[in-house]
């Protein structure tokens, strides 16, 4: 396969033993994804069982609080389990049942992740292992609950910093190991191609409703959309239906840790180009080429590294991409709680705090968020980080 898809960046860097896995699943998701029939079971499952389409919510208070322009929520955090993670993981199950595949395998950070797939394994009748960083397991309990009681097994990863990066290495032995039987769910636009481009692909829907929504609502476009960026699933969704009309402004929001003499977790902002879990992207790496330790508060946002088409859109400045840090998103979890009654995951924290950067824009202007979660999973977190 060819090395490159986004520009400079993507590709196949992988060990020889997945090789036939990966062109497996390319060579199937080509046939099916404009088959009438698979698009009309995934239709049918976003519909009935994950409750889409998510509603775009006008957040007047908010607006008015911040004197600037007009804000949008889309409520990705109505979804089923209560994350845009949903959206992947359904096309990926029902793509692992066409190719065979009864066990599946999954990485999760936030937890989302997992519970999403232990959500629609429970579904599909297929076995499900989850594995997460026992740092994570420690802040997100409540979803590791919620993933142990949706009858999937999680393995708890202590290698490195035992979060997302260490729960994904541990996956991908996993899947060599057992790559005959198991199929793996990456939950976002990271990994080694075509994952970027599935995941993308599946995660879009929020793209497109957003566009019929605001279209129907308001007549226009909108003039900017925002969205955090850890791998980049939910901004990678909400992006893509948007890359073409170049009026719209498209702001990514990395997580900056606690302040800017630490590391945070800006892969696209402060790394470099390297490769990381079977792709070529921007990656937080030491001068010798060491991946770097990275802190956020949001255990979805704690990676070292971005989708490669995020890194490709940096570079043609088709996206911007901003860094928020700790204490900014934390006081937009509450401010926007507060304001809005609606408690937002910490993920979603960072994208509300930089409407606060741009609360000087025009009145008439439009600005989207992309609500990628709910704040519950969170709450311990939050709790613990006052005490």
């Amino acid at each position: 396969m060819d090395n490159s898809y986004f520009g400079k960046y993507g590709g196949t860097f992988i060990p020889e033993t997945l090789s036939f896995a990966l062109e497996e699943l390319e060579n199937l998701y080509r046939e099916i994804k404009d088959d009438s029939s698979f698009k009309e079971e995934l239709k049918n499952i976003y519909a009935d069982y994950v409750g889409r389409p998510s509603p775009l919510y006008f957040a007047e208070t908010l607006t008015n609080n911040l004197g600037g322009p007009k804000v949008w929520f889309k409520r990705e955090d109505l979804n089923h389990t209560g994350a845009h993670k949903i959206n992947n993981t359904v096309g990926q199950a029902l793509l692992a049942k066409k190719l065979g595949k009864q066990r599946i395998i999954a990485e999760t950070g936030a937890g989302q992740h997992g519970v999403a797939t232990a959500t629609i394994c429970a579904k599909l009748n297929l076995d499900c292992v989850i594995y997460m960083g026992e740092t994570d397991i420690e802040r997100q309990e409540l979803n590791v609950f919620k993933i142990k009681t949706l009858g999937a097994e999680v393995i708890p990863v202590s290698s490195g910093t035992a979060t997302l990066k260490d729960a994904l290495n541990e996956s991908i032995r996993d899947w060599v190991t057992n790559v005959d039987s198991t199929h793996y769910i990456i939950g976002s636009v990271t990994g080694p191609h075509p994952y970027p481009t599935i995941v993308r692909d599946f995660n879009s829907i929020a793209g497109v409703e957003l566009k019929n929504q605001f279209i129907k609502k308001i007549k226009r476009l909108p003039d900017m959309i925002i969205a955090c960026v850890g791998g980049g699933s939910n901004a990678m969704g909400v992006f893509y239906p948007f890359i073409e009309n170049k009026e719209v402004r498209l702001v990514g929001v990395e997580a900056g840790g606690k302040n800017n003499k630490e590391i945070g977790s800006a892969s696209i902002t402060d790394g470099s180009i390297g490769v990381l879990h079977g792709a070529k992207t921007k990656i937080l790496q030491s001068s010798t080429g060491e991946i770097k330790e990275t802190t956020s508060i949001s255990a979805g946002l704690d990676y070292p590294g971005v989708g490669p088409e995020h890194a490709y859109l940096a570079d043609i400045k088709r996206a911007e991409y901003v860094k928020i840090y700790d204490k900014e998103a934390l006081e937009a979890f509450y401010k926007v709680s507060r304001l809005e009654g609606i408690i937002p995951a910490l993920e979603t924290a960072h994208s509300l705090a930089y409407l606060e950067k741009i609360k000087d824009l025009g009145k008439t202007l439009n600005v989207v968020v992309n609500m990628s979660g709910r704040g519950d999973k969170d709450l311990y977190s939050v709790m613990n980080n006052d005490s």
